[in-house]
């Protein structure tokens, strides 16, 4: 599947909303959560060592601590988007210095 690099409206018109759906790769020890752009969907990506370092996740629970402080993520994710931080995948990935 290939996913093209998504620009958010230039009128400013872009809404944002995050539906409950959330997902942990073993592999890649990745959560991801999901965000809908005007309609579409954005993928919102941060990494089990920033979610250990800034909530005391555990890696045989890192969606614990998504759960807990979905929203500083949702924030994170939405500054990222409003600014078009994309990924070459167009997704968003959270670093340490976005929350």
């Amino acid at each position: 599947m290939h996913l093209t690099h998504y620009k958010t409206t230039p009128t400013g018109d872009t809404v944002i909303t995050f539906p409950r759906l959330e997902c942990w790769n073993a592999k890649t020890k990745v959560a991801t959560v999901a965000a809908d752009v005007n309609k579409r969907r954005v993928l919102c990506r941060i990494p089990l060592t920033l979610l250990r370092e800034r909530f005391g996740a555990t890696p045989e629970e890192p969606m614990q601590a998504v759960t807990t402080h979905r929203l500083v993520i949702q924030e994170a994710a939405r500054r990222l988007i409003e600014t078009e931080s994309f990924e070459e995948d167009g997704s968003v990935l959270i670093g340490a210095q976005d929350i």
